[in-house]
């Protein structure tokens, strides 16, 4: 049984001409000498290394879709009838006081100086990608009115057009990443960052050293990788005057545009764009330690780290490393997470999946508990979409995961709601969305809310950034059902006891006990003596009053 279709999918465009396919190769069963198209094999024969792209490239969002042994759905979610944990301090448990809505979904990190959040979730990395810049302004804005963390991801002033570089080969000038600061500051009230990430070219930009200097950012993320692929961050150029300058500024770029004989195929239209690479980095112990000390010396309050589905060795430095760092935040990311940049066969056949990766996390944040050191808080990421797989990730991983990172699923409520504003200008909304209303206050469940808390001003908030916030508050809402269901009403009560494996495999591997053992030790003492049922818990904590 092949986990996936491969040779074969849509992103890369491509179809198979039989109904009979052979599981391992993705190959027609007959191959016919003259087909018109168009699997994979097909047509890299004539378009070549353009086919290991998802496309329209820049303009669609891919997700892997590989079938993995055990995912989060073979965990469900433990439901009980008695108890209550995590109320305000001072309120008894009861019908009145126990109800979802009473929920808090708030969320924090950070060692010393702690960030809050409205969800227990935040933006992937959106960095140098077309698709982050022409939709910041959606993105930026829908985080900091919902509340959440916004990372802006790798290479965002490595590719601007208007940068300017000092003679040293630093940053003087980056009108896209200040651009970028002012849209989110507009409109951030407290709740969330804006973190800035840091590759090995945002290095050796200087890329730290500017958004400290000219912006006041104090949280900074070292970036060592991500789940969609083992190789440094990518995007498309389709001009080869701009993959020149892009090849000047220390990048990667291929084919090489400064090559006569690749200048002359480009001018003959043989190929259409070129690719531009980051460098892989090199991860050691003293040299991480080192830039972690370089950038508190600089001044940054809060550092972070971002990695990526490696193997289980780069897991363990990351948490070590941190550990000994006393970092913030270490996002971990794992496969076959991302926004659909990246090679299509690497997004589905690298790296340790999404639930065993947590699972390993787990195991070795409470090793390194037991030794004595305290852990950076934990967000997950990784494929995830919705309320259910979140409130499993966060039990899961409890106490050390915090908060879970999500890519495309905070990203398409943005550009729904772009298009949406487009064809309400157009007049030309199309029937899955006239059927509510034709007008904003109709369509848009929260625009009445969000007119309240901010007046006039919305008339500066885009409509995708209010489908970013309307997605978020059916988060919220589901997440309270989960949560007052399993009877914990914050979310430093949610622990690992809360699920059940409903397979013995995934019981196998994360360590939750199988749905046929869960609480079985529990309910023998009720049937045998009729013992009072009261709820466990791995810490018990009041929660804090949630601020206006």
């Amino acid at each position: 049984m092949n986990l996936r279709q491969p040779n074969a999918n849509a992103a890369t465009q491509t179809f198979n001409r039989s109904k009979s396919v052979v599981p391992m190769s993705g190959l027609c069963t007959t191959c016919q000498d003259g087909c018109r198209g168009g699997c994979e094999v097909w047509l890299s024969s004539f378009r070549g290394r353009e086919v290991l792209y998802p496309g329209p490239y820049g303009e669609v969002a891919a997700g892997a879709d590989k079938e993995y042994p055990v995912d989060f759905s073979h965990l469900n979610i433990q439901g009980y009838a008695v108890g209550a944990e995590g109320l305000p301090e001072g309120v008894e448990a009861g019908p009145d006081t126990a109800i979802f809505p009473a929920v808090s979904t708030e969320t924090e990190y950070g060692r010393d100086r702690k960030t809050k959040m409205r969800l227990p979730i935040f933006t992937g990395a959106l960095g140098s990608t077309e698709i982050a810049r022409v939709n910041w302004e959606h993105f930026a804005i829908g985080a900091a009115i919902s509340g959440i963390t916004l990372v802006c991801g790798e290479n965002v002033c490595g590719i601007d057009p208007e940068l300017e570089m000092d003679r040293h080969g630093k940053i003087s000038k980056c009108p896209e990443m200040d651009r970028r600061i002012e849209i989110y500051r507009r409109f951030h009230d407290g709740y969330g960052e804006m973190l800035v990430q840091m590759n090995v070219e945002d290095t050796m930009f200087g890329v730290a050293e500017y958004v400290l200097e000219k912006h006041g950012i104090d949280t900074i993320e070292l970036k060592w990788g991500q789940g969609a692929k083992c190789i440094g961050g990518e995007i498309k150029v389709r001009s080869i005057e701009r993959a020149a300058e892009l090849k000047k500024r220390g990048y990667i770029v291929t084919p090489d545009p400064t090559l006569p004989d690749v200048q002359r195929s480009y001018e003959e239209g043989a190929f259409r764009e070129f690719e531009r690479h980051s460098r892989l980095g090199f991860v050691s112990q003293e040299g991480f330690l080192q830039e972690v000390e370089r950038l508190r010396n600089l001044g940054f309050k809060r550092i972070t780290l971002k990695t990526g589905a490696y193997s289980a060795v780069e897991l363990a430095m990351a948490l070590r490393y941190g550990t000994d760092a006393k970092l913030d935040l270490i996002t971990i990311d794992g496969a076959s997470g991302g926004t659909g940049m990246s090679p299509w066969p690497m997004m589905n056949e690298w790296g340790i999946p999404t639930f065993y990766l947590e699972s390993l996390v787990y195991e070795f944040c409470q090793k390194l508990t037991e030794m004595g050191s305290t852990v950076p808080d934990i967000a997950i990421a990784g494929g995830f979409s919705t309320e259910d797989s979140v409130f499993k990730a966060l039990a899961m991983g409890s106490p050390y995961v915090k908060a879970v990172c999500m890519g495309r699923a905070l990203m398409i409520p943005g550009m729904v709601g772009k298009n949406i504003e487009k064809w309400l200008e157009e007049g030309n909304l199309p029937k899955t969305v006239s059927k509510y209303g034709s007008s904003v206050e109709e369509i848009f469940v929260s625009y009445q809310d969000l007119k309240e808390r901010f007046g006039e001003d919305i008339r500066d908030i885009p409509l995708g950034a209010i489908g970013i916030y309307t997605f978020c508050q059916k988060f919220r809402v589901g997440l309270q059902q989960f949560m007052a269901g399993s009877r914990n009403f914050c979310l430093s009560t949610v622990s690992r006891k809360d699920l059940m494996a409903l397979t013995e495999e995934a019981a196998k591997v994360s360590g939750i006990p199988y749905v046929m053992d869960a609480y079985r030790e529990e309910a023998d003492r009720i049937l045998e003596n009729g013992a009072r049922w009261v709820l466990p818990r791995q810490q018990k904590v009041s929660r804090v009053p949630v601020r206006a």
